[in-house]
């Protein structure tokens, strides 16, 4: 009888492997990228077409590779950053299961042209689903050049599910954003369908992160500086007006290596606490630097979770860095009057004569001569207009053209009759109802409104947009340009008129009506930011997060006091709501007590 049980072939085995290590193009270039850092690389080159699915390069200026090295490399579990498992401990390099490049040319097609220093030829290899095409001397510079072609080509589940090109980018550029902030020192190029999209420079950590994120980080970012015999910590955080509610730019790295930890982000949100408004979030760039043997990084394939042994000592060290920083920096600041183009004053010279000021007269002046003139002109004015216009105004009510109402005729249909209204503490309205006393929270109550209308108004291609007299000009960072390429006709649908100007930069030059005054720059951030924390490629739902983002931006806040021709409308606009019970996130907008209810207060 045949057994059930057989081992898996090569290939398969090496398919199911990927699967850890290579789930997207992003994860590709992050692999490709790291292996470069570690080969000592100070400039590293990644071009991409159509966001990697088609092809990703990523040449670097390391050490390269000796043709027997290359070879190997690609083998199962081959790697040069450690030898036994104690090495796990002393970790200094971001690869060390040797899984990368065995995963990505099982389920890609990849080229290596890579040269050492001292070797006058490269090694050209070409490896296809696992196994070796061609390998050969070549002419190449000193480093390596990865090309990795037709993504997934062999795994067509995993191909089909991919997502759009701006989306993959997205993923690309965070890859790319987390290597760069934790090496300063090294220059990347990141280029796209032939266009350079980031071309940062080898500079210092607060240069690097304004050339990431835009020029308004240089005034946000505060430094955090602290040393201790446990961990030092080092970087930036933003100051008090710079929090955002979405969107935040946080990152936490120890030892050189982008890290998630949950813990040590309360750490910081502690340091703000009381500071900021609630719910809204500071953005944060902060370096760790541990002995290698406290840390453990051999959890997950992704090497982000990572384990410490004193975590609890270092967290109480965060939050009181962090907390000093912000208490520093946040004093109120030194009076400095700007002199530039500042007149000169003269010096006071006791010695020179004192002149009188001389006065004129106009004795012929009549401060009331023209004022009967200018009144009869106008008076006469008026009744040239009556006698121009009057035959006109007749003329076309007895054609039609102007509807004309008898007296009798009322001239506004008769509406429901109002009800009885009461606002309690500038937050409800009290209203009477059939089922009992309802009490409706305004700002809940306004965000439903809104938010059906402008989804309405998108959906009916009928969003009225109000055009600012200056545009507003602002940089977003490279992964909110990709994602609003993607939601540019989204927002056009919502009333908003924005120029994308190239290279992050983008021009607000209209607005939704009835949002004047708003910060534009935090909106659109905001509702970027909502995307890409819930990304979805539905347009119905896209437009349903921004509508909601903006509802959010202009309803009605609680502690505004409100006339009762305001709440009267309010209540009228939500009763015709299609769902007015509920806000867009589930939230109740009103309660009735019925009247036995309330009995049932006062026995």
């Amino acid at each position: 009888m045949e057994g059930k049980v057989r081992v898996l072939s090569p290939q398969v085995a090496s398919q199911i492997a990927a699967g850890e290590v290579v789930n997207r193009p992003a994860s590709v270039v992050k692999e490709l990228v790291e292996n470069a850092v570690d080969a000592g690389a100070d400039n590293i080159k990644v071009i991409l077409t159509d966001a990697g699915r088609t092809s990703i390069q990523v040449i670097d200026n390391g050490c390269g590779m000796s043709a027997d090295d290359a070879s190997l490399a690609f083998e199962r579990h081959a790697t040069s950053k450690i030898r036994e498992s104690d090495d796990l401990y002393t970790l200094t390099t971001f690869g060390f299961r040797g899984e990368a490049l065995p995963s990505i040319a099982a389920v890609a097609q990849v080229e290596l042209r890579t040269r050492t220093a001292d070797s006058e030829t490269g090694t050209s290899i070409t490896i296809k689903a696992s196994e070796v095409v061609q390998q050969e001397e070549c002419v190449c510079p000193q480093g390596s050049m990865f090309t990795v072609r037709n993504l997934f080509y062999n795994v067509p589940a995993r191909r089909k599910f991919l997502k759009s090109n701006q989306t993959e980018f997205g993923h690309i550029l965070n890859e790319i954003e987390r290597v760069a902030l934790a090496h300063p020192e090294v220059g990347f190029e990141l280029t796209h369908q032939n266009e350079q999209v980031l071309s940062l420079p080898v500079s210092a950590v607060k240069q690097r992160i304004v050339n990431l994120f835009g020029r308004k980080m240089n005034e946000a970012l505060l430094p955090v500086e602290v040393e201790t015999s446990v961990v030092k910590v080092s970087g930036f955080c933003s100051n008090l007006d710079s929090v955002k509610g979405k969107g935040a730019k946080q990152f936490f790295f120890v030892n050189g290596r982008f890290m998630r930890h949950p813990y040590f982000h309360k750490a910081v949100l502690s340091a703000y606490e009381g500071l900021v408004p609630e719910g809204d979030q500071p953005s944060y760039f902060l370096f760790l630097t541990v002995p290698a043997d406290t840390i453990d990084v051999n959890i997950h394939p992704t090497k982000t979770e990572i384990k410490f042994q004193d975590e609890q000592v270092i967290w109480k060290i965060i939050m009181a860095a962090v907390k000093e920083t912000v208490g520093k920096f946040e004093e109120m600041p030194t009076i400095d009057f700007n002199t530039a183009d500042m007149p000169d004053i003269p010096i006071y010279d006791p010695s020179r004569p004192v002149v009188q000021p001389k006065v004129e007269i106009n004795t012929s002046f009549n401060p009331f001569a023209g004022s009967r003139s200018e009144t009869h002109t106008s008076r006469s004015n008026a009744d040239n207009w009556t006698k121009l216009y009057g035959d006109v105004i007749d003329h076309k009510i007895s054609e039609g053209t102007i509807p004309f109402h008898p007296a009798d005729e009322p001239l506004v249909q008769p509406e429901e009759q109002p009800v009885s209204v009461f606002q309690y503490a500038d937050r409800y309205i009290l209203a009477a109802s059939e089922q009992g006393l309802m009490v409706v929270d305004q700002h809940r109550a306004h965000l439903r409104v809104l938010y059906e209308r402008y989804l309405a108004d998108a959906k009916n291609h009928s969003a009225a947009s109000q055009g600012l007299l200056f545009p507003e000009m602002f940089q977003l960072s490279q992964s909110d340009a990709a994602a609003f390429a993607d939601l540019k006709p989204r927002f056009a649908a919502l009333g908003f008129d924005i120029s994308d100007m190239g290279r992050g930069a983008i021009a607000v030059q209209g607005i939704p009506s009835g949002m004047e005054g708003q910060d534009y720059e935090r909106l659109i951030t905001d509702m970027i930011a909502d995307l890409r924390i819930n990304p979805t490629q539905e347009e119905d739902r896209q437009l349903e997060s921004m509508a909601l983002a903006m509802a959010r931006k202009t309803a009605i806040p609680a502690g505004r006091h409100l006339s009762e021709s305001e709440m009267q409308e309010l209540l009228r606009s939500l009763k015709s709501c299609a769902m007015p019970s509920r806000t867009p996130d589930a939230k109740p907008t009103y309660v009735v007590k019925s009247d036995q209810e309330i009995s049932k207060w006062l026995e």
